[in-house]
């Protein structure tokens, strides 16, 4: 039977965050649920320089992470960038496909990479839990199937994708699946909150491994509440604290994505494998 070899890239650049922990666990409950044998190794990108071979690994998840997205001079930068170009051409040119999620700030990475659209500083820093609509797109997208429209996901950032260049979306074939809130009391763009950059590759601006537990530890931290009592009101900030653990938001956010994403990439990396046989 094929193993199925999971990378978790962290991008936190060694800032403690709840989110990549949320990632290994939900890998970890990938595995433990896998009659397969299920393999997860940690690289860290951005503080020690890490990255995997392409050839090593069947999945690849990319963590959210501090600071700006756009080029710094930084060597990791260059490696990342040559993944995913990897990534994106062993799947237009191979049958064992190579699957990817990239979260947030590995999301606005790839934004840039791929030149997808205006991808800039927020006026305010964004944190909380936020209502996200699918386009008409993404009511056909599995990934987001079971969650209603519009979900809820935690967002946590201070930069935003937007104005999409909708010719280059169409040019490499990547589709915009879900758009932040419609706000029209606020003359700013709606920023895309998840793309699916192929039929391997897929990536949201949220945060979709976010669980109650991590969302309240990160509450702890007095720039996440004041951004978010700053964003919604106190009123609304009370709100969400009474909701955060509401079986229809974000837990349902968290057991659908990521966990849906890993099935339907083992599913086909099995296939693969017993067609090659």
């Amino acid at each position: 039977m094929k193993d199925i070899r999971i990378a978790l890239l962290d991008m936190n650049n060694n800032h403690v965050n709840q989110g990549f922990r949320n990632i290994k666990e939900i890998s970890e409950t990938f595995q433990q649920n896998s009659e397969e044998n299920v393999i997860i190794k940690t690289f860290d990108v951005r503080f020690k320089d890490e990255m995997p071979e392409i050839g090593d690994f069947d999945i690849f998840i990319s963590s959210g992470g501090p600071g700006t997205p756009h080029r710094e001079g930084l060597q990791w930068e260059d490696r990342f960038a040559n993944f995913l170009d990897a990534v994106f051409e062993h799947n237009r040119y191979h049958e064992n496909k190579k699957y990817l999620f990239l979260i947030c700030h590995s999301f606005q990475l790839a934004s840039i990479h791929w030149k997808l659209g205006n991808v800039c500083k927020r006026k305010s820093y964004s944190f909380g839990v936020m209502p996200i609509h699918k386009t008409g797109k993404g009511k056909e997208e599995f990934l987001l199937k079971n969650l209603q429209d519009p979900f809820y996901a935690v967002d946590s950032r201070a930069y935003q994708f937007i104005e999409p260049d909708l010719d280059r979306f169409e040019e490499l074939g990547m589709e915009i699946m879900a758009i932040e809130k419609f706000r029209p009391h606020i003359n700013l763009e709606r920023a895309i909150m998840a793309v699916r950059f192929s039929e391997e590759i897929f990536g949201t601006q949220f945060h979709p491994e976010a669980s109650p537990e991590a969302l309240i530890e990160n509450l702890k931290d007095d720039k996440n509440r004041e951004a978010m009592i700053e964003n919604f009101g106190m009123e609304k900030y009370l709100e969400t604290m009474d909701r955060i653990d509401d079986e229809d938001k974000i837990i349902l956010t968290r057991n659908q994505i990521l966990p849906r994403f890993l099935q339907f990439a083992k599913k086909n990396i099995l296939k693969e494998a017993e067609s090659l046989a």
